[in-house]
């Protein structure tokens, strides 16, 4: 009796020890090092740095947390191109076995060629490239290789060893030019449904009166089923023109914690944006009324909200038109219409805050230093950051 108990005491613990032996193999399989063969593209697998074992391992995003850098093996030939494009924050570094080769001066799209940036010291072969991120996360999703022929043979000479922003590719256009026909038929739609109030909120003549037309006008609710529909149209125009201009605002932290959309998800791309602007201008009627509140001007929300609505409705009629002509001559002239449209978006932003201004000083006059701060907290400071984010920024 007693030599069968102690058999299967050993036959216990004999299995556990093969248990254990067969399940540490797997726990180590996510720390496998990436393989020394390394190819002439990017791979879709990066690697951080374990500091505790000091060396580098597989990173699994949803397993590790995010990393200010991240790299990956790559074998670099002076003779053959190796094209590579990123959208970059300012800041983002390249480097190539510890020696940097690229630092982002702006937040825009890269694309730049590796066999051209290897410093003359490193011998073509097998090289470690570091993407680091000083004061964030790399977008890691958007690096890809472009097509070498997308470069024309006369200016290939003058772009070696410079990173240059790509322009828009034309194959995109048949996207927007889908979703104009679409903005289109709606804004038709709008107008044959709701004619006498599309009249009233487009009426360009009572943007410089002051009559009791005006008066009344300005006193109706904002909120409406009609204002809700130009709204999304709004944003949907606004959401094509930023797309269009590639100004990557997903590559924002704040956007990028909560949303991963690649560049070439033109479509996911337009749906982001023009969310992200239906929530701000509906958003700013509850900024506005805080506002008024700490400053004890209840009375002014709904004026000024209302002006900024129908003068943000109104300029965005435009923003289509804009559109057509930055696809039409985008081709020709990429950095012209590039800041044509940008100026116009500026524009747009400008005269809307503005209009507020004109339409608040006359129910109260600016020169008076609390109601003039009152119109720098909730219009002036939101202007500065649109200009920050969208214009000067990308």
């Amino acid at each position: 009796m007693w030599r069968a108990r102690r058999i299967c005491w050993l036959l216990a613990w004999g299995l556990c020890l093969a248990l254990a032996g067969t399940a540490r193999p797997a726990r180590a399989s996510e720390y496998r090092q990436l393989p020394p063969s390394t190819p002439t593209s990017l791979s879709a697998d990066w690697l951080i740095h374990d500091a505790a074992r000091n060396r580098l391992i597989f990173y699994l995003p949803g397993y590790h947390q995010p990393a200010h850098a991240y790299y990956q093996w790559v074998r670099i030939s002076r003779n053959q191109p190796f094209p590579l494009s990123f959208a970059a924050q300012p800041g983002l570094s390249l480097f190539l076995d510890n020696q940097l080769i690229f630092n982002a001066k702006s937040a825009t799209t890269y694309s730049l060629d590796l066999a051209r940036l290897l410093p003359a010291q490193l011998a073509p072969g097998t090289h470690l490239l570091a993407v680091w991120q000083p004061d964030g996360s790399p977008a890691l999703a958007s690096f890809s290789g472009v097509s070498a022929s997308s470069t024309a043979p006369g200016q290939a000479e003058a772009r070696a060893g410079l990173a240059q922003p790509r322009v828009p590719a034309p194959q995109g256009q048949n996207v927007y030019l889908g979703f104009l026909l679409v903005l289109g038929l709606s804004y038709g739609a709008v107008r044959a449904t709701y004619q006498p109030g599309l009249a009233r909120i487009f009426q360009i003549d009572e943007l410089f009166s002051s009559g009791a037309d005006q008066q009344a006008f300005l006193a109706k609710p904002a909120f409406s089923l009609l204002n809700l529909l130009l709204v999304v149209l709004f944003a949907f125009s606004f959401a094509l023109l930023l797309t269009a201009l590639h100004t990557d605002l997903q590559n924002l932290p704040l956007l990028r914690r909560f949303f991963d959309v690649p560049e070439t998800a033109i479509v996911a791309r337009v749906l982001l944006y023009a969310g992200v602007i239906t929530v701000f201008v509906f958003g700013k009627y509850v900024y506005v009324a805080l506002l008024a509140y700490t400053f004890g001007l209840q009375g002014l929300v709904n004026v000024q909200y209302r002006e900024f609505l129908r003068t943000t409705l109104l300029a965005g009629l435009f923003l289509p038109v804009v559109l057509l002509l930055y696809l039409s001559l985008n081709s020709g002239y990429p950095q012209a219409v590039a800041w044509a449209a940008s100026a116009a978006i500026a524009v747009v932003l400008v005269g809307t805050v503005l209009r507020v201004a004109h339409t608040l000083h006359q129910y109260a006059s600016l020169l008076n230093l609390h109601l003039f701060a009152y119109l720098c907290a909730t219009e002036v400071l939101p202007l500065l950051v649109l200009l920050k984010l969208i214009v000067f920024t990308y």
